[in-house]
C-alpha cells in the first residue's frame, strides 16, 4: 500500500464563522492534528484541501478572508500537496487524482470537515476512482443540521454517514485503529 492522508477543509469557518460550528465528535480537531503528526512520522504523503466558494456574494469560504484560511494550528504545518477546491469532492475540478496516481498512491485516508459533505464526497469519489479508502471516524466532524427536509443532531448525522461509508465506500476506522497500519507501509 502507498497511502496519502487527505486533510479536508480544516478552515477557520468551522471554528469562528458562527454558521458552521463543528460540534461532534467533540475532540475531532485534536484527532485531526494527531493523524497529521502520525502521518508525518510515518512518511505518509499529506494533502491539504481548501474549499473556496465560487458563488457571487458567498456567505462562507470566500477566498482571501480570515474564515477561508486554515486554522492557525493547521496553517503551521507544511503539507506535501496543497490543492484548492470549489466542489464538495476533493477530486472534482482538481488535479488531485492525477497527482496521487503520478506518485503511485493507491490508498487514501480521509479526515476533516464536514463528515456528511466534503469528506463523504471525497471518499465516495476516491472509491469510484479505484482507491482503497480509509475514513477516520473520530478525525472527521460535523454539526447539528437543519434544512427544509428536517433536522438531525450532529451525532446522528455523523453516525449515519459512517454507516453509509462502511457499507460500500470506505474502511471506517478510529484513529487508534489507523495508526498501527502506518507502520505496515
Amino acid at each position: 500500500m502507498k497511502r496519502a492522508l487527505i486533510v479536508v477543509d480544516v478552515q477557520n469557518e468551522y471554528f469562528e464563522g458562527g454558521a458552521l460550528p463543528i460540534s461532534y465528535p467533540s475532540n475531532s480537531f485534536e484527532r485531526i492534528k494527531t493523524a497529521i503528526a502520525e502521518a508525518q512520522k510515518a512518511g505518509i504523503l499529506i494533502v491539504f484541501m481548501q474549499h473556496t466558494s465560487l458563488k457571487e456574494n458567498a456567505g462562507a469560504f470566500v477566498r482571501g478572508s480570515h474564515l477561508w484560511e486554515f486554522h492557525d494550528e493547521i496553517k503551521a504545518i507544511k503539507p506535501d500537496l496543497y490543492i484548492e477546491k470549489n466542489h464538495a469532492s476533493s477530486f472534482v475540478g482538481t488535479d488531485l487524482n492525477y497527482r496521487l496516481r503520478a506518485l503511485g498512491i493507491d490508498t487514501v485516508s480521509i479526515i476533516g470537515y464536514m463528515t456528511q459533505n466534503c469528506c463523504d464526497a471525497t471518499a465516495r469519489d476516491a472509491s469510484q476512482l479505484g482507491y482503497n479508502v480509509e475514513f477516520l471516524s473520530d478525525a472527521n466532524g460535523t454539526l447539528d443540521f437543519e434544512n427544509t427536509a428536517g433536522s438531525v443532531s450532529a451525532e446522528a448525522l455523523h453516525r449515519a454517514f459512517l454507516v453509509a461509508q462502511a457499507f460500500g465506500f470506505s474502511r471506517v476506522l478510529t484513529l487508534n485503529e489507523w495508526i498501527p497500519l502506518l507502520k505496515k507501509d
